[in-house]
């Protein structure tokens, strides 16, 4: 089996090629290799490669500059997915694609179905949730996997940044009203690998919820991070005190949801799945980093 990978030098992609290697040819194109902004030249690649399945990893994530750059954003997030449903459907393939938490407004009280309304309130979680029902309106063959609060050892996020900032300073103030489950890019490769076979076997169809077990505050997340980093033996932690603030002391461009969990259940059931806990998913990239001699891990 063929598989198209999009985005393989991002989070997710990086964690992607490795799971995915098992299930056949992984063809991974990075931006060099095929400009997503470009409908032709995805044609003309898809046609070329004819791929089994095609996996999309690729995005525009800068949620605060998406504020500012909102045609680049849909163009990414919105556009390219469209285009890349046209072509799985044109070639017969089955195309995977991963979504957010933020196409939802983070009003309700608990955990977020597939079902629930969406009603993002930033333009990132607009053009993602754009994204969707272009893929949802080409009549492909399609898994959209919203996930949350993504992570890695490598790459631009939250966990490498309060590593960092453990590093630099004594006091750290963190977010505390917003609430979602930390996921690991790793976890999510993993199940993406998982589901696929399934998919093409079973022909299974939709929009799943795809996260780890449980959630927390980023205070939490912060708490948890600088705790494990220090007892698993990281150098040069400074932090001594992590102070809980309310959103409204973090001033950022682009709004956030105030509760952004995911209800995996139909996910778990469909594919057989039992999703870990986010405290395990982050400590073992903890352990990795901490392997590895040093927070800047390197990318490829």
């Amino acid at each position: 089996m063929k598989i198209l990978l999009t985005g393989p030098h991002g989070q997710v992609g990086w964690e992607l090629e490795r799971a995915l290697l098992p299930l056949g040819e992984v063809v991974a194109l990075e931006r060099e290799r095929l400009n997503l902004a470009d409908p032709d030249a995805i044609a003309q690649r898809c046609g070329e490669i004819h791929p089994r399945v095609i996996v999309n990893a690729a995005a525009y994530t800068a949620v605060d500059k998406a504020e500012a750059e909102k045609e680049l954003a849909f163009r990414i997030n919105a556009a390219a997915p469209g285009v890349l449903a046209e072509q799985a459907k044109r070639i017969g393939a089955l195309l995977v694609h991963f979504s957010t938490d933020y196409v939802f407004d983070g009003t309700l009280e608990r955990p977020y179905l597939e079902t629930d309304s969406a009603a993002p309130v930033n333009a990132y979680g607009a053009s993602k949730l754009a994204g969707e029902r272009a893929i949802e309106a080409s009549g492909a063959a399609f898994l959209i996997l919203r996930t949350s609060w993504v992570y890695a050892a490598r790459g631009t996020n939250f966990l490498r940044t309060i590593l960092r900032l453990a590093r630099e300073r004594e006091v750290l103030r963190v977010v505390s009203d917003q609430t979602g489950a930390p996921t690991s890019a790793r976890h999510i490769a993993d199940a993406t690998a998982q589901a696929i076979p399934a998919a093409l076997q079973q022909d299974i169809r939709g929009t799943f919820h795809l996260s780890c077990r449980g959630s927390t505050s980023w205070h939490g997340f912060a708490s948890r991070i600088v705790e494990q980093a220090s007892a698993l033996g990281l150098d040069g932690l400074r932090a001594r005190s992590i102070v809980p603030i309310p959103s409204s002391e973090y001033r950022s461009a682009a709004a956030r949801p105030r509760n952004s969990r995911l209800d995996c259940g139909k996910l778990e059931a469909t594919f057989g799945m039992r999703l870990p806990g986010w405290e395990r998913c982050a400590d073992l990239v903890l352990r990795e980093i901490v392997e590895a001699g040093s927070i800047a891990a390197p990318g490829r």
